[in-house]
């Protein structure tokens, strides 16, 4: 039995003027998996994740997430579906605690009418909360959340951000170049990470420059090329170079290994 994709794209196409930034593109994300999404500048790749995480309308084409048509006109509609992007930028406020991070945007009141009138906020269980959600992926070395995320280092500052949209991505984690600006031991933790937000049965796609990062814990790799999906491959049967050179037009895709 075929097994059915939780996020599904077919047809894509976005213009803006007489550039096409998506030109039919297709995309399937299989339940529990890291799929990397590779091309080159240019190629498209990031109006494809835009358009999945609602921060783009694509032109034409069809989402399906869990086999039924959406229809996102923001990353909130996205965010309310169950998909969470963690940006390369982040998008956190560096003088605020990690727990007002983790809840930027969807703080919980108190119950009653010290919340729905006063506006209070449940700090406690906030606190809580975020405890629990970074401890489930290991992250306690961070011994205090209510510091500033400005005191972390750039490692812990993403793994805050990565913590937070598991815990709120019920469906899908998009990750845009989650290692870009970290070390090597930092970059490491990284992608324990993600391995570890896979485990928990989040799928996650994982738009990435560092080819060995690819294919060290991706399932699949889709090379998006001119603004389409080119083909996906597992990365198993093919080298970095192959993925480098189907990315460029150097190499075609043996239709036969295609994952």
């Amino acid at each position: 039995m075929t097994q059915q994709p939780i996020l599904q794209a077919t047809g894509l196409m976005k213009r803006y003027g007489t550039v096409v930034a998506m030109n039919g593109a297709d995309f399937d994300l299989m339940p529990g998996e890291i799929l990397a999404v590779i091309g080159d500048n240019g190629a498209g790749k990031s109006t494809l994740i835009k358009a999945l995480s609602g921060a783009v309308t694509p032109d034409h084409g069809t989402i399906e997430l869990d086999g039924k048509p959406v229809h996102f006109r923001s990353p909130d509609d996205a965010r309310a579906s169950g998909i969470e992007t963690v940006y390369q930028n982040l998008a956190m406020s560096p003088a605020l605690s990690i727990a007002d991070n983790m809840f930027l945007g969807r703080e919980w009141r108190k119950p009653g009418i010290l919340g729905s009138v006063f506006r209070q906020m449940d700090k406690p269980r906030m606190n809580a909360f975020a405890r629990q959600k970074l401890s489930d992926l290991g992250l306690m070395t961070i011994q205090d959340i209510n510091v500033a995320v400005e005191s972390l280092s750039g490692g812990q500052r993403q793994g805050v951000a990565v913590a937070r949209a598991a815990a709120f991505g019920s469906k899908v984690v998009i990750l845009d170049e989650p290692t870009a600006a970290l070390g090597v031991k930092e970059s490491r933790r990284v992608l324990d990470l993600i391995r570890d937000v896979r485990a928990r049965g989040i799928p996650i796609i994982l738009i990435s420059h560092n080819m060995p990062h690819v294919f060290e814990v991706a399932d699949r790799v889709h090379i998006h090329r001119l603004g389409r999906r080119l083909c996906v491959i597992n990365p198993k049967d093919y080298t970095m170079s192959d993925a480098v050179a189907l990315m460029t037009g150097a190499m075609e895709i043996d239709g036969n290994k295609a994952a």
